[in-house]
């Protein structure tokens, strides 16, 4: 079974969401979000800065999963 790991730190509004634990680094995809990708390339989860100051209660992010992570989380 897959586990998300959602943390939301208020006083930074800071959002980060992970689908694994494994080491990675962030790369930036849009103003204030960004993918955390492994060493490999696969995205491994994702964060959000100012979340709070949006004007939308969703977000989008566009993420481009890999096979194998798609497949764990249809």
């Amino acid at each position: 079974m897959a586990v998300v790991k959602v943390w939301f730190d208020r006083e930074g509004d800071f959002l980060e969401v992970r689908f694994a634990d494994d080491k990675g680094h962030f790369r930036e995809i849009a103003e204030d979000v960004f993918e955390r990708v492994d060493e490999r390339g696969r995205v491994i989860g994702f964060a959000i800065f100012n979340v709070t100051r949006r004007e939308r209660e969703s977000v989008e992010v566009p993420l481009q999963l890999a096979a194998a992570s798609q497949a764990a989380f249809s």
